[in-house]
C-alpha cells in the first residue's frame, strides 16, 4: 500500500506540475467534477484528495469519468510500455489499437494470444482496469470524435464507420464518454464566429494530427523512408525540412493513400510542461472503417508512441552516445505500415521490390500521382514466385507459419524466420526491429553493450544517423 501511494503522490507530482512527459502514460480524474485529464491538462489543479488515477481513459471511462473538452485526453500518444513489452498485456494492447476487437471480437483476439478469452479479460482487467470490451470502446470513441470534427461524412455514417453495432450504442457512447450528443460534438468544433473545421470529405481525405510526446527528430526518419521508398507504393516530395511522404495502405476493408508532413508541430500545454507535438497527415479512405487501422499502421511506422526521455535518459548515460543524444534528443527508431511488405522488402531490397510491384502489385482503382499500387500480398508472391528464399517467406507468411501482426510473439516469430531457409540473421533482426517494433535489437556481429538496452534498436539508429554504423 505504502508503495502504490508513493507513486500515485508522484503522479500527483506530475499532475501539479502539468508535466506532458506522462500524456498517455497515466490519467487522473476528479471525483468532484466528474471528469478526467491528462496529467499536463492547463485547468487548475486539483486537491490531492479528490484524484483517481487510472492506467488507460478505458479504465476511467469505466468509472463513470467523462473526458475533459479542454485537454481532449482520448487525442495523447499511446503509452510507450505497450511497444516495449512482450508479455500478452502488451501484445493484446497492440492488437486492440489495430482494431482486432472491432473486426473479430473478444474470441478473436484471445485466439491470436493463444489464450482463452476469460484469461485475456482476467489479465487486462487485472492490470489495466479494463477489458478488451472496454478498451476497444474508448477507441471507437477517440475514432467517431475525429469522423465528426473533421469530416463531413453523415452522423449515422460515422457511428458505423468508427466500429459501433447500432446508432444506439453510439449515442449513448459519446454522451458517456464527451457529455455531449454527436451533433453538439459536432458543433463545438466550429470556433464562434469562425469558420466551419470540418472541410473534410470522403474525395479531400480526412486532416490528422499524428500527436508524439517530448521531441521528434523528423528529418532521420525522412530520409530512411525517402532511401527506401518504392516507387508506385510509396513517394517523397520537396526539400529537406518540408518533405511530404506519401504511401498506398492495404487495410482490412479497402485501400488508402495517406501523406504526412515532415515539419512537426509543436505545443506547450502549461506551464512547467514539456513539449509535445504532431505530424500533419491527410489519409484518404474508400472505407472510414478502416480510420482505426490506418492511424495505429502510421503511429507504428513513425514511432509516435515512444517515450524519448527514457530513451534519451538511459543512452545519454554512455559516453559513446551522450554527445550523438545531445545532437539528435527524441531520435526515433521507425517501424512500417505493413509488416509483411517490410518482410519482403528487407529480404529483396529496393530494387527488387520495385520489380514485384510492377509486375505483381494490385493496380489502385483511382492512382493519385505517383501512386499506382498496393505492394503485392505474400499469397500471391508465393504463387508467383515460389522457389527460393523469397518463396519460402512468402510462403510461411501467407499460411501464418510466420506472424507478424501486432499481436505476434517476438520470440516465436525469430524462430520461424530463422527455421526458412537462406534468410540470414541480419535480415531476420531487421524484420524483429521494424515489422515487430522490437526496441530492443542488436543486428548480428556487432558489439553492443548491455548498458543499451532495452533501447538497442534506439542506440544503433543515433550511430546510424551520426555515420558511425551502416546497416
Amino acid at each position: 500500500m505504502r508503495n502504490q501511494l508513493t507513486d500515485e503522490d508522484t503522479r500527483y507530482e506530475a499532475v501539479r506540475s502539468r508535466d506532458a512527459r506522462f500524456d498517455g502514460v497515466f490519467f487522473f480524474a476528479v471525483e468532484t467534477t466528474g471528469i478526467y485529464c491528462r496529467p499536463s491538462c492547463p485547468a487548475v489543479t486539483p486537491k490531492r484528495a479528490n484524484v483517481r488515477f487510472f492506467a488507460t481513459a478505458a479504465a476511467a471511462q469505466g468509472s463513470g469519468f467523462r473526458a475533459c473538452r479542454r485537454c481532449r485526453p482520448d487525442a495523447v500518444p499511446g503509452s510507450a510500455e505497450w511497444n516495449v513489452r512482450a508479455d500478452v498485456v502488451g501484445r493484446a494492447m497492440r492488437l486492440i489499437t489495430d482494431g482486432v476487437v472491432d473486426r473479430e471480437g473478444v474470441a478473436g483476439l484471445a485466439a491470436r494470444l493463444g489464450y482463452s478469452a476469460r484469461q485475456v479479460q482476467r489479465q487486462l482487467t487485472a492490470e489495466l482496469g479494463a477489458g478488451p470490451v472496454a478498451l476497444a470502446r474508448a477507441q471507437r470513441a477517440h475514432t467517431a470524435r475525429v469522423l465528426l470534427q473533421t469530416t463531413g461524412l453523415p452522423v449515422t455514417e460515422i457511428g458505423f464507420a468508427s466500429g459501433f453495432a447500432s446508432v444506439r450504442q453510439f449515442n449513448d457512447t459519446i454522451r458517456a464518454v464527451y457529455a455531449s450528443t454527436p451533433s453538439q460534438l459536432r458543433a463545438a468544433a466550429v470556433p464562434k464566429g469562425g469558420r466551419n473545421r470540418r472541410t473534410a470529405t470522403p474525395n479531400a481525405g480526412i486532416p490528422l494530427r499524428l500527436a508524439h510526446r517530448g521531441p521528434y527528430q523528423a528529418g532521420p526518419v525522412f530520409d530512411l523512408l525517402e532511401r527506401e521508398a518504392v516507387p508506385g507504393v510509396e513517394d517523397v516530395s520537396g526539400p529537406p525540412g518540408t518533405r511530404t511522404y506519401r504511401r498506398t495502405l492495404r487495410l482490412p476493408y479497402g485501400t488508402g493513400i495517406v501523406a504526412v508532413d515532415e515539419r512537426p508541430g509543436t505545443a506547450r500545454t502549461g506551464l512547467g510542461a514539456h513539449p509535445g507535438g504532431w505530424l500533419d497527415a491527410r489519409l484518404h479512405l474508400t472505407d472510414p472503417r478502416d480510420l482505426t487501422t490506418a492511424v495505429q499502421r502510421l503511429r507504428r511506422l513513425f514511432d509516435l508512441d515512444a517515450d524519448p526521455y527514457a530513451v534519451d535518459e538511459r543512452l545519454g548515460a554512455d559516453p559513446r552516445l551522450a554527445p550523438l543524444v545531445a545532437a539528435r534528443p527524441g531520435l526515433r527508431s521507425p517501424g512500417t505500415a505493413d509488416p509483411e511488405e517490410l518482410a519482403v522488402r528487407a529480404l529483396t531490397g529496393r530494387t527488387e521490390a520495385e520489380r514485384l510491384v510492377r509486375r505483381y502489385g494490385k493496380a489502385l482503382d483511382a492512382p493519385c500521382g505517383s501512386l499506382t499500387h498496393l505492394f503485392p500480398e505474400p499469397a500471391v508472391l508465393a504463387g508467383a514466385e515460389p522457389g527460393g528464399t523469397l518463396g519460402a517467406l512468402t510462403a510461411a507468411l501467407a499460411d501464418l507459419a510466420v506472424r507478424l501482426d501486432p499481436g505476434a510473439d517476438r520470440d516465436d516469430a525469430q524462430d520461424a524466420l530463422r527455421a526458412l531457409p537462406g534468410l540470414d540473421a541480419r535480415t531476420i533482426a531487421e524484420i524483429r526491429t521494424r515489422a515487430l517494433g522490437d526496441p530492443d535489437v542488436a543486428p548480428p556481429g556487432l558489439d553492443v553493450p548491455d548498458s543499451w538496452r532495452p533501447w538497442r534498436s534506439y542506440a544503433l539508429n543515433h550511430l546510424r544517423a551520426a555515420g558511425e554504423w551502416e546497416l
